[in-house]
């Protein structure tokens, strides 16, 4: 199928492409990197009449660290997360996650801040996001507002970015102490969606005790899901076996995933499981490397 017709508007300016949202209301769609709206067009399953498209706005894209946040701009592309030797320092989950999204096209014009205001439980940003704690900056026209990850995603695509707003930038708090984090995922072939995901973060005292825990899960859930009970078992202990077992039992059975042609309830709660465990492992051993 073709998309149906629609007008394209490209402006210059954050202000000016707010405005054109207010004036169009439901029937615009904001276009950042493409690779989730363009595909719903095709299909007739998106039909708005007008694309915004944010490609000429600058200072949208940018990576940085700054009063002791990691900053990253929404129309920040995939690839450069993968490439950034100074965000490796401190997140090497990011070129975890970026190779294992989609395949090189994708990643060279998809952008950060569109992947997590599409609202996909099935995208593989929001649950590093989650198990980051991180934070997005949405600009209306009335002013710019932070939302906390937690609070921003509603349901199946649905998030706190309202009518008449953008995403403009994610905000990573950067650990003080010893850290380490990393991600994984199932897929049936590679470039596929996850057939389940696990994002692990964690952070250190000095002898050695897990201080926090952040784990996210991609895919089992009708929104990106938060482990609680898993984190909950990891803090306060040095991650020994029994504290990795049970944190990788609690997410195979506080996911909600649902059988379809990536396997059933029992296999994507296997492999939960699994990856949960092994993503704690890789996450501890980056945190203990030096």
């Amino acid at each position: 199928m073709i998309p149906s017709t629609f007008d394209y508007t490209a402006p210059s300016s954050l202000d000016e492409a707010l405005k054109l949202l207010h004036d169009f209301g439901d029937d615009a769609k904001i276009l950042a990197g493409g690779h989730s709206l363009i595909p719903m067009m095709k299909l007739r399953f998106a039909e708005p009449e007008h694309l915004i498209d944010l490609n000429n706005i600058p200072g949208l894209s940018y990576l940085k660290i700054e009063g002791g946040m990691f900053k990253i701009g929404a129309m920040t592309r995939e690839v450069e997360t993968e490439e950034s030797a100074e965000i490796a320092v401190h997140f090497p989950i990011f070129a975890d996650v970026a190779k294992l999204i989609a395949d090189p096209q994708v990643r060279n014009f998809g952008t950060l801040g569109g992947n997590l205001a599409h609202g996909d439980a099935a995208n593989d940003q929001p649950a590093v996001m989650l198990a980051l704690d991180a934070s997005v900056e949405i600009a209306g026209l009335d002013g710019r507002r932070t939302v906390g990850i937690d609070d921003f995603f509603y349901g199946f695509y649905s998030t706190a970015v309202q009518e008449g707003e953008i995403l403009t930038e994610i905000l990573i708090p950067i650990p003080s102490g010893r850290s380490g984090n990393a991600y994984h995922k199932v897929e049936r072939k590679v470039g596929d969606y996850a057939t389940g995901g696990v994002a692990v973060h964690l952070e250190f005292d000095e002898q050695g005790i897990c201080t926090k825990a952040g784990i996210g899960l991609t895919n089992v859930n009708p929104t990106p899901l938060r482990a609680v009970r898993s984190e909950a078992a990891l803090v306060g202990t040095s991650l020994d076996d029994d504290a990795i077992a049970s944190a990788a039992q609690y997410a195979s059975e506080d996911c909600n995933p649902s059988s379809d042609l990536r396997g059933d309830i029992d296999y994507k709660r296997h492999i939960i499981k699994a990856v949960t465990k092994k993503m704690i492992n890789k996450a501890k051993q980056r945190a203990f490397k030096n």
